[in-house]
C-alpha cells in the first residue's frame, strides 16, 4: 500500500501568523523601548564606522558592478556608496557587524539584533528619497526605531527557547526572518505578502555554524549577518511583486524546517512527536527585547568574554609584573562560553581569536586593555605572552553561572578568574556576574555608550561633522523627528 498526500493547501503556519498579528496589530508604545532603540542605533552605526579601518571589511563593500548609479541609491555610512537596497543592507550589516562590538542577545540562541539595522536602514534611506521626489512624506528615524524595536523582538523572542546552534544553524537565521517582518512593514506590506516573505526567510537554505567554531572559525562569521539582511530585502521585494508563499514551511512533514533541519538528535525537537513539534514562545511579542538587549562597550570581544575581560583588567595591576611567575589561571564560566568560544591550540585568524576564551582573557591580564587592534595577525604574532597564558589556563564550568545565565529574572553572562603563582601564593578570585552593557548596569553603561559613540565618530568625519551628528543623536525628539535621508546624508563622505 502507498500513503497518497493529501494537496489540500493549508493555512500559514502559526508561528508565522504570530508574527504578522505583531508586526501588523502591534502598536509599540513603551519610553523605555525607543530609547534604547536610539543608543543601539547610534552605537551599531559607530561599530560601522570602526570597521572601516579594516582593509578586511572593505574590499567587501561597493555596487557589484563598478560604476552601477542607483537612482535613490541607500547610503552606506561613511563611505561615498549609494546602491540598490539589498546591497546597501549587505555592506551596512557587514560594517555593523565586523568588529563583534555591536550588541547582543544570550539565550538558548545567541545572537546580534542590531544586526538587523543593515536592512532597516538601507530600506528606510531608498523608500524616504522617493517619497521626497514624489512629493510624500518621509520617513523619520521614529520609523526606523520602530522598525528596530520589531526587529529585536521578533529575533531576541524566538531565540529565547529555541537553539538552532545545537543542531548546528548560524543565529543569522533569526537575522533574515526578523529583518524580512521589519522591513516588510516599512515598504506596505498586505498580510499576504508578509506572510509569503516571511514563509520564503524559512524555507531558504540556512547557514551553517562551521565557520564560528574551531578549527575553521573565519572571517565569513564577520558579514554573515549582512548577508543574511541583505536576503530578507530580497524576499521581501520577491513577495510584493505577488510571489507566492509556502503556508506549511515550518510544519510540512518530511519537507518542513522543522523536520528537516530541527530535529537533529541534539535538539529537544527531536524528542517529541512529530505533531508536537513546533517553534517555542516563551512569551508574547512586545518590546521586552530592546529593553533589555546587551551593549558591548568596554570590549570589542564575543559576548559570553565580556565579564572575563573585566576580571582580567581589574587583575592587571597585580599580575603585570609577575607573569613570568604564573603557574596557572582557573577561568570560571558558563557552560555556553565553554561550548561556543573555549579553544586550546593555535589561533589562525582575526575572527578564530576573537572567539577564543582564553584568548580574549590573556590579552587584558598581560596589556590591560582590549582593543580591536588586538586580535591582527602582527599584534599576536608579537606577543608569545599571550599564548603562554593561554597554556596556563584551566576553564571550568560553574553550573551557578549556567542556570543564572538561562534564568529570566536574572540573565547574568558570569566569569570569574583567579591567578596562582609559583610561589605559592595567588590572587583574589575576582568575578563579574553582569557586564557594563547589561540592563542592570544601564545608568552605568549609557555615558561608556555615548564615549565610545564619539570615539567612533572620529575615526571618519571631521570634528564639526562628529558634533553635527552627536547633538541630533542625543536630542531624543529632534532626532526621532528627522527624516531618514537628511539623516544618512550626515554619514556620507
Amino acid at each position: 500500500m502507498s500513503n497518497v498526500e493529501s494537496n489540500i493547501r493549508p493555512d500559514y503556519d502559526q508561528e508565522l501568523q504570530r508574527i504578522a498579528d505583531y508586526i501588523l496589530e502591534f502598536e509599540i508604545e513603551s519610553d523605555e523601548a525607543f530609547d534604547t532603540a536610539r543608543h543601539c542605533l547610534m552605537d551599531s552605526l559607530g561599530c560601522g564606522l570602526l570597521a572601516l579601518r579594516f582593509p578586511e571589511c572593505l574590499k567587501h563593500l561597493g555596487p557589484l558592478v563598478e560604476g552601477t548609479w542607483v537612482p535613490h541609491g541607500a547610503r552606506v555610512p561613511g563611505t561615498a556608496f549609494r546602491l540598490d537596497p539589498v546591497k546597501a543592507a549587505w555592506d551596512i550589516g557587514a560594517c555593523i557587524r565586523w568588529l563583534d562590538y555591536n550588541d547582543t542577545w544570550l539565550a538558548a540562541e545567541w545572537g546580534h539584533p542590531s544586526d538587523n539595522l543593515g536592512a532597516i536602514l538601507a530600506v528606510a534611506d531608498h523608500l524616504s528619497q522617493q517619497r521626497v521626489v514624489r512629493g510624500e512624506t518621509a520617513l523619520t528615524i521614529r520609523d526606523v526605531l520602530d522598525a528596530m524595536i520589531r526587529a529585536h523582538e521578533i529575533q531576541g523572542v524566538l531565540a529565547l527557547d529555541n537553539s538552532f546552534n545545537r543542531v548546528g544553524l548560524d543565529h543569522v537565521l533569526l537575522v533574515k526572518v526578523a529583518s524580512t517582518a521589519a522591513i516588510a512593514r516599512l515598504m506596505g506590506a498586505n498580510r499576504e505578502q508578509l506572510l509569503s516573505a516571511l514563509s520564503h526567510a524559512w524555507v531558504d537554505g540556512q547557514s551553517l555554524r562551521t565557520y564560528r567554531h574551531a578549527p575553521n572559525a573565519g572571517s565569513r562569521k564577520s558579514w554573515a549577518a549582512g548577508d543574511a539582511t541583505s536576503r530578507a530585502v530580497r524576499l521581501v521585494d520577491i513577495a510584493m511583486r505577488g510571489e507566492m508563499g509556502i503556508p506549511g514551511v515550518l510544519s510540512a512533514p518530511q519537507w518542513g524546517f522543522i523536520d528537516v533541519c530541527f530535529s537533529h538528535t541534539n535538539s529537544d525537537q527531536a524528542l517529541k512527536p512529530a505533531s508536537q513539534r513546533r517553534l517555542s514562545f516563551q512569551r508574547d511579542f512586545g518590546s521586552y527585547v530592546m529593553e533589555n538587549v546587551l551593549f558591548k562597550l568596554a570590549f570589542p570581544a564575543e559576548f559570553h568574554a565580556q565579564t572575563a575581560c573585566e576580571a582580567a583588567v581589574t587583575l592587571y595591576p597585580e599580575v603585570k609584573d609577575r607573569l613570568d611567575e604564573i603557574e596557572r589561571i582557573e577561568l570560571t564560566t558558563h557552560e555556553s562560553a565553554i561550548r561556543i568560544i573555549s579553544k586550546q591550540g593555535d589561533l589562525a585568524n582575526p575572527a578564530d581569536r576573537d572567539h577564543c576564551l582564553q584568548y580574549m582573557t590573556a590579552v587584558p591580564l598581560a596589556f590591560g586593555e582590549l582593543q580591536a587592534e588586538h586580535y591582527e595577525d602582527g599584534f599576536h604574532r608579537d606577543h608569545p605572552v599571550i599564548d603562554q597564558l593561554r597554556d596556563r589556563m584551566i576553564v571550568q564550568e560553574d553550573p551557578a553561572y549556567s542556570r543564572d545565565y538561562l534564568d529570566p529574572s536574572k540573565r547574568s553572562i558570569a566569569n570569574a578568574i583567579q591567578v596562582f603563582f609559583t610561589d605559592g601564593s595567588a590572587t583574589d578570585k575576582v568575578a563579574v556576574e553582569y557586564p557594563i552593557g547589561h540592563r542592570r548596569r544601564r545608568d552605568e553603561g549609557m555615558p561608556v555608550l555615548i564615549d565610545k559613540f564619539a570615539r567612533h565618530l572620529a575615526t571618519r568625519f571631521p570634528p564639526q561633522r562628529c558634533e553635527e551628528i552627536m547633538k541630533l543623536c542625543r536630542d531624543r525628539q529632534r532626532l526621532e523627528a528627522t527624516a531618514v535621508d537628511r539623516f544618512m546624508a550626515l554619514w556620507a563622505i
